[in-house]
């Protein structure tokens, strides 16, 4: 089975504006998990475990999608080593919430979670995570989970680098100054809109997912930067 990361740029999934990238997740967990009922992990660890984001993705995923949802909660509670490794095992996608990137790859390799989540992905476990949950597997990331010396809102960052190559989500917001930095110092890197996503397989970008958003490609020619839309994975 293909090694899936569905990486979300941003969006509302209370208010369901990821419903039809969402509705792809569910498929690829449906598919995993054959003639019995799929099973999704929630890990809010970036929103530091904020319980009703978990409640609004069991909504969407139980109440529209007929998935059972459990969630792994690790920042304000010592977690049972065996129960949590159980909750990989049953998983049939992993969802990883947005916030404070920095934050939740520090705590994922203090705690063991990121050893889990290598072994499920190991496994063949879609991955699929929105803003934060999107952006770390990459190598180079562009957040707003650091403060900054200058004061700069947004920085440059090294993320896990199970992925080659640089990143922003919220595009539509933060397109100049990403722009910028990838004139500067890059050869290429993607922007995800909200309610877009890349679809990764195999750790390569084989197209975009998207619920009214658009994924680019940039590419920097000598200071000439040239944005391609990622074409439909679908």
């Amino acid at each position: 089975m293909k090694k899936r990361i569905i990486a979300i740029g941003g969006g509302e999934i209370k208010d369901k504006t990821t419903l039809q990238i969402d509705e792809k997740i569910a498929a690829f967990a449906k598919e995993r998990a054959g003639n019995r009922r799929a099973n999704a992990l929630f890990i809010p660890t970036a929103s530091h475990d904020f319980m009703p984001y978990y409640n609004s993705f069991h909504k969407v995923y139980t109440g529209i999608f007929d998935i059972k949802t459990d969630v792994a909660l690790t920042v304000y509670r010592e977690p049972d080593p065996e129960r949590l490794k159980e909750k990989f095992l049953k998983a049939d996608v992993i969802y990883v919430s947005g916030g404070d990137t920095v934050f939740m790859m520090e705590h994922w390799k203090k705690t063991g979670m990121l050893e889990l989540i290598e072994e499920a992905y190991g496994r063949g476990v879609p991955i699929a995570g929105l803003s934060a949950g999107a952006i770390c597997w990459f190598s180079d990331i562009y957040t707003d989970s650091l403060k900054t010396e200058n004061g700069a809102q947004y920085a440059m960052f090294k993320g896990l680098n199970w992925i080659k190559g640089i990143i922003s989500p919220h595009y539509g917001q933060r397109m100049l100054d990403f722009d910028k930095i990838v004139c500067y110092n890059y050869p290429c890197a993607y922007g995800i809109e909200d309610n877009a996503a890349l679809l990764i397989e195999d750790g390569e970008i084989v197209g975009s997912l998207t619920s009214g958003g658009k994924a680019y490609r940039l590419v920097n020619t000598d200071g000439i930067l040239e944005k391609r839309v990622v074409e439909s994975a679908f």
